[in-house]
């Protein structure tokens, strides 16, 4: 399971009402929320967006109400992961139950720039900038997570669990 696709750099303390802004809470719907995603943020993000794109944030990423539609937001306009130094609590949580892969990375945070060309690895934690040709350590998902990210987050993991 790896990641691959271009960095869109945000700073620290990107909150949920950002990242999925309240007024569109009235849906669960993933695509109609993927289409709101970061807008208050980033206007053009939507627009520029590809499967397999990254985000890289400052410090404290999806602090804020614990709404589990923000890393749905995130996931379903198809990004593929989050990089961070640190993640609030909730949306770490979040993350995995809903199957978006998300990695504690200081140095990667600090270093990639918006635009560069991005390599993850989620078994070895290794990021790869393949446009300055740097190489990120972060702490490689535990097998478990990994299983739970495959199955596209927690419901399709016990899903598969109790075939």
């Amino acid at each position: 399971m790896n990641a691959r696709g271009k960095a869109f750099k945000y700073g620290a303390n990107v909150d949920t009402d950002v990242i999925i802004p309240a007024r569109y809470l009235n849906t669960a719907d993933p695509a109609e929320l993927a289409r709101h995603c970061l807008e208050d943020l980033d206007r053009t993000f939507i627009e520029r967006v590809r499967p397999g794109d990254v985000i890289v944030a400052g410090s404290n990423f999806g602090c804020g109400s614990s709404r589990e539609h923000a890393p749905v937001a995130i996931k379903a306009c198809g990004v593929s992961c989050v990089i961070a130094p640190s993640f609030a609590r909730i949306f770490y949580r979040n993350a995995i139950n809903m199957g978006l892969p998300i990695l504690e990375c200081a140095e990667a945070s600090a270093e990639v720039a918006d635009g560069d060309e991005l390599a993850v690895d989620f078994s070895t934690g290794v990021i790869r900038d393949l446009t300055t040709g740097r190489s990120y350590q972060a702490e490689p998902f535990p097998e478990f997570i990994r299983k739970i990210i495959a199955a596209d987050g927690l419901v399709g993991y016990i899903a598969l669990k109790n075939r």
